[in-house]
């Protein structure tokens, strides 16, 4: 069961790294098209080489048109995408300075307390998240400038969140059960590396 718990997180991930990278592509060829409009606006290019200046204005070069709403929809998706992972290496924020002088069973305690907090906020996060899906799909917003409509982006968020609140289930599970140690992320870490 944790091989294919892994395997999802990573693809999650992987699916995450992905948009941000043709995010950072979107937006690295949005604002070379606007510097590029501008100059080919500019008296200089006007003077020099007006036929050149018209030619390329006139191919639509300047910013991708709604790179905004792309990049809100993509970055939303890649938050919850990473989530997963983060969830099953324990990869999230802490701070340790009463904890690590603790004894063992009592981080071990702590640690199913924080995986049992995580794995409840996690399903609430993926259940608000549905039902504003929903309300989106049921009402038929689009975008501004696009007019995609807003629940695409929703869903692809809806699944990441699910498959992170699984994740956090399943480690809360495991905790409970004592598949996993208090110094471990969660259940057979050496599975992770």
């Amino acid at each position: 069961m944790h091989r294919f718990v892994d395997k999802l997180a990573r693809a999650f991930a992987l699916l995450g790294g992905a948009t941000l990278t043709a995010l950072i592509l979107l937006v690295c060829l949005s604002v070379a098209g606007r510097a590029l409009n501008g100059l080919m606006h500019s008296d200089m290019m006007n003077q020099l080489a007006p036929a050149f200046a018209a030619w390329a204005l006139g191919t639509g070069l300047g910013p991708v048109n709604g790179d905004f709403e792309i990049v809100e929809a993509g970055i939303a998706f890649a938050i919850c995408a990473f989530l997963p992972i983060c969830q099953l290496t324990g990869a999230h924020a802490s701070v340790d300075i009463v904890t690590s002088r603790l004894p063992a069973r009592a981080n071990l305690r702590l640690r199913l307390l924080c995986d049992l907090a995580f794995a409840a906020v996690l399903v609430l996060i993926a259940w608000q998240l549905t039902l504003g899906g929903l309300s989106k799909f049921r009402s038929g917003q689009t975008t501004f400038l696009l007019e995609f409509p807003v629940w695409w982006s929703y869903a692809a968020c809806i699944v990441a969140m699910w498959v992170a609140a699984l994740i956090g289930l399943y480690l809360a599970a495991m905790r409970i059960t004592g598949g996993a140690s208090a110094d471990d992320p969660g259940p057979d870490e050496g599975a992770l590396q």
